[in-house]
């Protein structure tokens, strides 16, 4: 464990306040360590959280003294409160201490405060200002300073991995025990979360990502816990079948996650201002993968026919095959348009363009054999590749007002 707590004075806080934090530990035997941790945690937000704060120790159904020292430890620190459960479940005590919470920002911590605290100010920060809904510590940043062996560090990543292609998702660590949510947003979520142990996280997530919702990540200095009591296979075995279980939710739409998004998700941005096209970077990046394609494509037709038919028919006959098949594969992958839609007028364009693009690769190769009266072959691709370069930009432009504008019309 990582202590970044220095000494300094304490924040002074109006006495009654209500919690602008309530930072959750959920604990099963813990009876050893619970004090330890608890009063550093106590002490870290005292001195280094300018907020008024709230410790709620969820005992899940503990059978040794965790109880008592939690009890013990609500008597002696100001602002520690504890919740008893009668089941276990990390999920389920969860659930009940954020329903039951009055604060706005609500935060899970694990009990053995593997995360170094210093980045629980930048969890929250983002949640208190608004600008983000939830917010998770990774340990799988490029920042981030992780230390745990290695069979940990291979099923973390391969269960991250597993995350993003059967559930799409979009953030980096869903098990780090180190998370904050909005109240108000973790109200409509929690209904819709039906995990009551370790994938409860993790589905929460991928429901608020669905909705929506806006992520916050924070790097963390992280050192792994030599007496976790988390079973390791039985973990895994459960995450799946939660993964399955959502997956299929999410496939059948059982989930009402169109309503879910108009009750909590972030309202579309308004339009761009004009100078910025709308879905210019991603047509860029298509266009420029068909574009890639398109030369190779126009090469190996043109090498192939230079022979037979000579340096200008080969061309000609090359740029055109491709032109027409590239017009198409744009329309289609770059500016998503199907079907017959104006598909003569584009066609239209896309010779226009393909009209630019001969006179531009015509006129370098006529420059160049006046230069040279046999230049090598290489030196005559190149010539070409840079000259279709320059007619790639010139249908791009073509290209795409012809289809976004008139889409727009």
């Amino acid at each position: 464990m990582i202590d970044a707590t220095a000494s300094r004075a304490a924040w002074v806080r109006p006495a009654g306040t209500a919690p602008v934090l309530d930072v959750v530990v959920p604990v099963y035997n813990e009876e050893t360590d619970l004090g330890p941790c608890v009063r550093r945690l106590h002490t870290h937000l005292r001195e280094h959280v300018p907020y008024p704060f709230r410790i709620t120790i969820a005992d899940n159904a503990s059978v040794d003294g965790t109880l008592d020292v939690a009890r013990s430890l609500a008597t002696d620190l100001t602002g520690v409160e504890v919740l008893h459960l009668d089941a276990k479940g990390r999920g389920r005590a969860l659930r009940e201490a954020w329903t039951a919470s009055p604060a706005p920002v609500l935060v899970y911590m694990d009990v053995d405060l593997s995360t170094d605290l210093a980045a629980l100010l930048p969890l929250v920060a983002p949640l208190i200002s608004g600008h983000s809904d939830l917010a998770i510590g990774t340990r799988l940043a490029r920042t981030s300073r992780v230390v745990r062996g290695a069979k940990r560090e291979v099923i973390s990543r391969a269960y991250n991995l597993l995350l993003r292609g059967a559930l799409a998702a979009r953030f980096s660590d869903a098990q780090c025990g180190f998370k904050a949510i909005r109240a108000d947003v973790a109200a409509r979520l929690l209904p819709l979360v039906r995990d009551t142990g370790w994938f409860f996280d993790t589905e929460l997530l991928v429901l608020a990502q669905r909705a929506g919702l806006r992520i916050h990540e924070v790097p963390v200095d992280w050192v792994d816990d030599p007496d976790s009591r988390v079973d390791v296979l039985a973990t895994a075995l459960a995450d799946l079948r939660g993964i399955g279980r959502l997956g299929r939710a999410l496939l059948t739409g059982e989930l009402p996650l169109r309503q879910l998004r108009e009750q909590v998700g972030r309202a579309p941005l308004g339009p761009p201002p004009a100078r910025v096209p709308v879905g210019l970077p991603r047509q860029l990046t298509r266009f420029a993968v068909v574009g890639a394609v398109s030369t190779v494509v126009y090469l190996l037709l043109y090498v192939s026919t230079r022979g037979v038919l000579g340096a200008q028919p080969a061309n000609l006959l090359s740029l055109l095959v491709t032109a027409v098949a590239n017009t198409a594969a744009n329309r289609r992958l770059t500016f998503g348009i199907t079907g017959r839609w104006h598909a003569g007028r584009h066609h239209l364009q896309g010779l226009l363009a393909f009209g630019l693009g001969l006179a531009l690769t015509s006129g370098s190769l006529a420059v160049l054999h006046t230069l040279a009266v046999a230049p090598a072959r290489v030196v005559e691709l190149v010539v070409l590749v840079v000259a279709n370069l320059a007619a790639t930009v010139l249908r791009f432009v073509l290209l795409r007002y012809a289809m976004h504008h008139r889409r727009g019309g």
